[in-house]
Parts: C-alpha cells; structure tokens; sequence
C-alpha cells in the first residue's frame, strides 16, 4: 500500500530498493532507447563511410571514363585526319598516274615517229648506196 501511496505522489522503487522519481519502466525504455540511438549513430557512420568509400571510387571512375573518352575522340579525329591524307594522297597519285598515261602517250607518238624517220633514212641509204 505505502509502495502504491508512492506511485501516485510520483515516486519509485527500483531494484535496489533506492526511491526514483521516474519510472522504472519508462526509465528502461529510455536506456534502452539510448542504446538504439547509439547503435544507429554506429549504424549512419558505417553507412557514411561506405557512401564516401562509394563517391571516391565513383569519381576515379568518372575520371578514367572522361581520360578514356578524349583519348577516343583523339583516335576518331586523328583516324579522320588520316582518312583525308590518304584520300589526298589517292588523288595526288591518280594525278600523277594520269600525267605518266599522257607522257607514255607522247613518248609513243614520237617513238613511232623516230621510227619512221629511221625507216625513211635507211631506205635513203639503201637508195643512196645502190646508186653508187
């Protein structure tokens, strides 16, 4: 009965036997709530340090994938400039293919030309050696 007179003024025994002003089942949620809270502080800064542990590989990631991109672009404009130095160069060498046709040409023309000359001044030596 004293234990209940007690309860209602706002005082409690606990289990030594000393007087609380608390409850003693509020005072052990409230230790054990402080408890949850500790493991859940210990929970958020695991929790941080893998989402920092995250964000730095993830920005050498990022890092290495922009490296690799500006060397692709690299390679697909030097692969580019290639392309339109051997088209140059294509070109360049149809020209002069084109040039040697037209010299071979000329050089045909005249050789058969020579050769009629060579012809024409044999037979003048021939006719020229027969007259003698």
């Amino acid at each position: 009965m004293a234990e209940e007179t007690l309860r209602r003024i706002g005082l409690y025994f606990d289990d030594l036997n000393k007087i609380r002003v608390l409850d003693p089942e509020a005072s052990q949620k409230t230790t054990s709530l402080k408890e949850e809270c500790k493991e859940y502080e210990i929970k958020i800064t695991d929790f941080e340090k893998v989402v920092d542990g995250f964000l730095q590989i993830s920005d050498a990631v990022s890092s290495e994938v922009e490296k690799e991109k500006l060397k692709a672009i690299g390679s697909r404009n030097l692969l580019k400039s290639i392309t339109k130095q051997r088209e140059a160069q294509q070109q360049q060498l149809q020209a002069l293919i084109i040039e040697k046709k037209l010299q071979l040409e000329r050089l045909k023309v005249q050789h058969d030309s020579l050769r009629k000359e060579e012809m024409e001044q044999n037979e003048l030596i021939e006719q020229f050696l027969l007259q003698k």
